[in-house]
Order: structure tokens, then sequence, then C-alpha cells
């Protein structure tokens, strides 16, 4: 048997206090041969097991949903500009918004049934009403919405029936602006974080977007003189919606990096310069029919691809996973706290 030997004072020929220096020795000894060095942990990276994100991504189609979403708007915010051209006697302003109100809803639903895949699966969303549910809510809101915008377009384009016109016109325009503005709210309510990060904002960002292209619309429709409602409107519109996004991008701190990277930047941009140019234009047009038309047409595709934008945006940041993991840390630190 070999080895040092061992007897009641510790093991013979060791040197306590030599070998191995402890106490403050220590610590001064490490700091000075720690100058330079590199950590021996690796930065973090946040993944999750087998590769996959944190977050299932949103399945939906970008066509479906985002039009889905910019349809609706258009309709929503369509319906007072109506009720307010036939207040004033503007017959052709009220004209052209019930019929974009009830094309526009009309199309959205068809985006949203091709979406689920079978009209049943809307149906099935009415049997129970649940305030708590922006899904739920939302389907009873287009629900009697719709009948409404057609009732009204009816009546106007046929002359018949013109007191239930009007009073489907009014209750158009009552509903009108939380069917522009609940899918904001439906999308913030999910787990997607570039959406739900946004929630106090998105609803006045997407309210200031279905302003400016129900705007775009009576401006490209109707003509100069009856125009000034959707002037005043789509540069209203116009500073709402721009002035929300950015507040709203600066207060969601990394988690509003998606709004500048990939496909949803592009879109994103784009729709900054329609949406202030339009605006702009639309101001200084006056009765400039071809400067009122081009004015409109970049309102309305500016509403457009701040929706697609967004879309974009929110599926990007569920598929990394530190959109997800590092909020969630910074909540629980100020919590601690």
């Amino acid at each position: 048997m070999t080895g040092s030997p061992v007897d009641r004072d510790g093991v013979g020929g060791a040197r306590p206090g030599r070998d191995a220096p402890t106490g403050a020795h220590t610590g001064r000894r490490r700091r000075r041969r720690g100058r330079g060095e590199q950590p021996m942990v690796p930065r973090a990276e946040f993944s999750s097991y087998y590769g996959k994100p944190v977050l299932n991504k949103p399945t939906w189609a970008a066509l479906d949903i985002a039009g889905y979403l910019f349809l609706g708007g258009l309709a929503g915010a369509s319906s007072p500009l109506a009720a307010g051209g036939q207040i004033t006697g503007r017959t052709a302003l009220a004209r052209t918004a019930k019929l974009g109100a009830a094309g526009a809803v009309s199309l959205s639903l068809a985006a949203l049934v091709h979406d689920l895949g079978r009209p049943a699966r809307f149906l099935n969303m009415l049997r129970v009403f649940k305030p708590t549910s922006p899904m739920n809510t939302g389907s009873w809101l287009l629900a009697g919405y719709a009948p409404l915008t057609m009732a009204a377009a009816a009546a106007d384009l046929t002359g018949r029936w013109r007191p239930a016109g009007t009073a489907a016109t009014a209750a158009a325009a009552v509903l009108g602006p939380a069917v522009a503005t609940y899918t904001a709210v439906l999308l913030s309510d999910t787990a997607v974080p570039s959406w739900h990060e946004g929630h106090r904002e998105l609803p006045f960002v997407f309210a200031g977007s279905a302003a400016s292209a129900a705007a775009g619309l009576a401006l490209a429709c109707v003509p100069a003189a009856q125009s000034g409602p959707a002037r005043r409107t789509a540069v209203l519109g116009a500073a709402l919606e721009l002035g929300a996004f950015r507040l709203m991008k600066r207060r969601m701190g990394m988690v509003a990096e998606p709004f500048e990277r990939g496909r949803a930047r592009g879109l994103l941009r784009a729709a900054e310069a329609l949406t202030a140019g339009g605006a702009a234009l639309a101001a200084v047009a006056g009765r400039r029919r071809g400067a009122a038309a081009v004015a409109g047409t970049a309102l309305l595709a500016g509403s457009a691809a701040l929706r697609f934008g967004a879309f974009h945006a929110g599926v990007a940041s569920a598929e990394d996973p530190a959109y997800t993991v590092v909020p969630q840390r910074e909540r629980l630190a100020r919590g601690a706290g």
C-alpha cells in the first residue's frame, strides 16, 4: 500500500496554509490572474427542446387573416362616414361609404370563413355569448353589423324603404368603431409577443388605419365637392395611426424588433410613406379630382400594408424564443424587486 502517511495531524508532508491559500489572499490572487480572461460560461442562447419555438406560431394564412383585418377596418370606419354624409346631404359620399362598408364586410367574412375552412365553424361561435372572448364578441359584432350595412346599401341603391335604410345606417355607424378596432384586441389577446406587448396602443393604431382607409375610398370615388369630410378624416386618421404606432414601438422595447426586420420591415416602411404622403396630398388636394384620387389610393394601400406588416411581425416574434423568454424574465425581476 502506497501514498502519503496519515496521522492525527493530517497528511504527512503537507504544508497547510501554503499549498491552498484561502481567505483574502485567495481573492487577490484570483483577481490578478483573472484580468483578460474570457468567461467560462458561453453566452446564453434562447432555444427550446428539439430546436422548436417556445410558442406555436400562428398558422393563419396571411392573405386571409391580414386581408380580414384590413377589410374589417375599412368597413367599420366607412359606416360613420356614411352616416355623416347622409346627415349633411352629401349623397355621393354617403352612397360610396355605404357600398364600401357592405362590400368590405362581405369580403372580410369570406376571408375569415375561408381561413376557418367551413362556414359552420363561424356559426358555431354564435352558439354562446362570451364577452370575455374577443373572438366570440367579434363574431357577434360581425353577425349584427353585416346585415345592417347591406340593408343601408340596398335602401340607398333602390330608393325604397328609406326609413329602414336610415335606421340601418345609423345603427351601423354605432357599431362601426367596434368592428374597426376589435381585431386589435383579438391579436393582443394572444400569446404572440409582438401583438400581446402592444395591447395598449394597437387598438388606436388600427382605429387610425381604418379611418385612413375609409377616407381613402371616399377620396378615390367621390366628387371633390363632397369629399371635405373625407379629407379631414384622412388627416386625423393618419396622425393617429402613425403617432400611436411609433409610441407603441418605443414602449415595447426589444419586442418591437420584428417590426424592423424581414418582410414586416418593408411593408411597414411602405405603409408609413403611403399613409403620410396620402394624408398630406389629401390636405392640399382641394377640389382637384386627380390629386384626391391619388391620395385616396395611397391611403388604401398604406392601410393594407400596415395590416400585412403587423401580421408578419407577429409571426416572426413567435418563431424566436428570445421575444418570449426575455420579457418574462424582466417581469419576474420587476416583481421580485
